[in-house]
């Protein structure tokens, strides 16, 4: 497996360009079964709007400790303000030195599931600063689009039709998350990280990431690899549910932030998981005789839930996520 993380141009995946997109799509088929990073370059998400969206979120953490928290974080809806050291990616370390705010998908106010209080159906929690709401639901709606986009890439290095996973991420879980870094104390808890070794839960995450660095990958002999800034790329990683789905075609990689010393850092990431309702069970030709299903089927919500209440079980916050898993009988 290569020690680098690839640089794959995908710009042909918004146009009809048959051969350019067969090309993408074995680039990021290989980069899926191998590494499980890739750099998203020449996408669709405008500069300026990637610009705009650290601005505001430079802007809200900036704020006093107090009005960040009137937006705290609501495990059952996976939206709102986790407070430094709220969180632990890796359960057997001390918490993450960290802060984040979670965005989720906006659905109007008469919407079937969020009136029947579905689990990770809820209103968006937004904080009162001007032009906020709508940068980051434009930022939401750009990168839920690029990543659909790489969805129909992962449809045809899989053999499935162009349009096989439109239904189920059309309406989905996935959460647009600020973080915040501060410099890292002098003195720390022994394995104490900015984020802590982890692998993402979902299908795919598009990381945007200032100049500052921090993010390393381990690779399959287990060395762990930077991962450096790349001007206007994205940084996307298979999660667990896709590798799930793929039956281990797709790898999950684990991940870590190592903030450097002395230096604060900001980054934005959309994790794009499925719809609640979807079915999680192994994809049509990704299971043969030799290498059958290594997973039971398993709705969306339910494998979210599963991943989350570790992660917050330290910090308290991850009890509404039991409740709304006892409210939604799963």
């Amino acid at each position: 497996m290569s020690g680098t993380i690839p640089i794959i141009d995908v710009s042909a995946l918004s146009t009809d360009k048959v051969a350019g997109n067969a090309k993408v799509a074995v680039e990021i088929g290989r980069a899926c079964r191998e590494i499980g990073f890739f750099y998203v370059a020449n996408h669709t998400v405008p500069a300026e709007l990637m610009s705009a969206a650290f601005e505001a979120s430079a802007g809200f953490f900036g704020q006093d400790e107090a009005v960040k928290k009137e937006a705290l974080y609501d495990a059952s809806s996976n939206r709102g303000y986790i407070p430094m050291q709220g969180e632990s990616l890796d359960p057997n370390m001390p918490a993450d030195l960290k802060e984040a705010f979670n965005i989720g998908l906006e659905l109007p106010a008469d919407d079937p599931e969020l009136l029947a209080g579905q689990m990770f159906r809820a209103a968006n929690v937004w904080p009162e600063m001007s032009g906020f709401r709508e940068t980051m639901l434009a930022y939401f709606d750009a990168c839920h689009a690029l990543g659909r986009s790489i969805h129909r890439a992962f449809a045809a290095d899989l053999g499935l039709a162009p349009g096989f996973f439109e239904d189920k991420i059309d309406r989905p879980m996935a959460i647009l998350r600020l973080l915040h870094y501060p410099p890292a104390p002098a003195r720390t808890e022994a394995g104490q990280l900015g984020a802590g070794e982890h692998t993402d839960y979902g299908c795919i995450t598009l990381l945007a990431t200032d100049a500052v660095g921090g993010l390393q990958v381990r690779t399959r002999s287990g060395e762990w690899l930077d991962a450096p800034h790349v001007p206007g790329a994205f940084v996307c990683n298979i999660g667990d549910c896709l590798m799930r789905w793929t039956n281990d075609i797709y790898v999950s990689t684990p991940h870590r932030v190592v903030s450097p010393a002395g230096r604060e850092r900001y980054s934005i990431a959309f994790f794009l998981d499925p719809n609640p309702q979807a079915d999680i069970a192994c994809l049509p030709g990704c299971a043969t005789p030799e290498r059958p299903a290594r997973y039971a089927p398993i709705r969306g919500d339910e494998f979210l839930l599963s991943r989350l209440s570790p992660t917050y079980e330290k910090s308290g916050l991850g009890q509404a996520a039991g409740k709304a898993s006892m409210q939604a009988g799963t």
